[in-house]
């Protein structure tokens, strides 16, 4: 990375319906401060920002955003940052094919010797158009100013073995197999500048980290636990690390909750691999919370506290990530706590 700029990636991981085009604006450009001039005592699917101090910010959300909730998705599109997004299994909730640009229904007019052809977007479809070029699902985005490329793993991802939403892959992108999947996001990172730095960005996270059921990408829902991981991307970044001349420090994803299932704690929220890549899932769920009355914010507010998982990436390795709450007020924003989940000087997993 020739820029030795600090960056600073904001994740924000399966927001639900967890999102306010204005009181999130105002949370960012809050965080777009150096933390380190912030004077308060400091005390986590899809979505993640990046910036470069003091102005550069970059929001990249990582899915589920709701069931198939287009208006939503409008709602972060239109923030006026540039970002890199991908859409999670809860963002193909009903849709399960899809036909080119649109679905046709077919509906009788009133002569029954005509048939009227209506084109009817579904709601997959509606989604991908808002987001444009920021989508990243199965393509790279570079962002030349930070030295930066974001590259896409497999959209709609619902984790394990098999291809979630098969039919609408296929119409889609063409991918029938995992074989075919792992290629396209291997040949997406293809051609990457030199000089820039790769951040994958999917919504569930690779095989191979675990089979416990509070590890990263385990399965919380059974008692022997499992690996619900990605085996896809894990076989792209196997790949990439045999070929590329690019540095890849961080694999950034959601979809598997913190809270595990049946009040059994928390999961693993970080993984350093023997490669020194930093595998962070940032599914905080929710992701807001109303400002606890008990605090010295005013009792009779409507403000919230919003989790964001700050990244900071500097000359080219990662030297913090941090679990970091941001209150937002009216227009009075301040950082209400602070949870250090990695320092490069003292390799941390959590």
């Amino acid at each position: 990375m020739a820029s030795s700029s600090l960056v600073r990636i904001a994740v924000v991981g399966d927001i639900h319906d967890d999102w306010d085009l204005e009181e999130d604006t105002k949370a960012l450009q809050f965080l777009k401060v150096p933390l380190s001039s912030v004077s308060i005592d400091p005390m986590c699917a899809v979505s993640i920002r990046l910036w470069s101090l003091p102005s550069n910010l970059l929001p990249a959300p990582i899915g589920d955003f709701d069931n198939e909730n287009d208006k939503l998705v409008q709602n972060v599109a239109v923030l006026k940052l540039p970002k890199a997004v991908i859409l999670g299994n809860h963002d193909s909730w009903s849709t399960q094919q899809f036909s080119s640009n649109f679905v046709l229904d077919n509906l009788m007019i009133s002569n029954p010797g005509h048939l009227l052809m209506i084109r009817k977007k579904d709601r997959v479809q509606l989604q991908l158009e808002c987001l444009g070029q920021e989508h990243v699902g199965y393509k790279r985005l570079d962002f030349p100013l930070l030295k930066l490329s974001g590259v896409g793993g497999r959209p709609f991802s619902c984790g394990g073995q098999q291809l979630f939403r098969k039919k609408l892959l296929s119409a889609r992108y063409g991918i029938q197999e995992m074989d075919e999947s792992a290629k396209r996001i291997y040949e997406a990172a293809l051609g990457t500048p030199e000089d820039h730095l790769v951040i994958l960005l999917a919504h569930n996270g690779p095989t191979g980290l675990g089979n416990e059921l509070n590890d990263i990408c385990g399965k919380d829902w059974v008692f022997e636990g499992g690996d619900h991981g990605d085996p896809d991307l894990a076989q792209a970044i196997s790949l990439l690390k045999q070929t590329a001349t690019f540095s890849i420090p961080l694999v950034v994803f959601g979809h598997m909750h913190r809270e595990l299932a049946h009040g059994n704690g928390l999961r693993k929220m970080i993984v350093v691999g023997t490669d020194d890549i930093i595998y962070l899932n940032g599914a905080i769920v929710p992701r807001v919370r109303p400002i606890n009355e008990t605090s010295l914010q005013a009792s009779n507010s409507n403000g919230t506290n919003r989790a964001f998982t700050l990244v900071e990436i500097s000359n080219g390795q990662v030297d913090k990530i941090s679990e970091s709450w941001v209150s937002v007020l009216g227009n009075e924003t301040t950082l209400e706590e602070e949870h250090i989940l990695f320092e490069s000087n003292r390799q941390s997993s959590l």
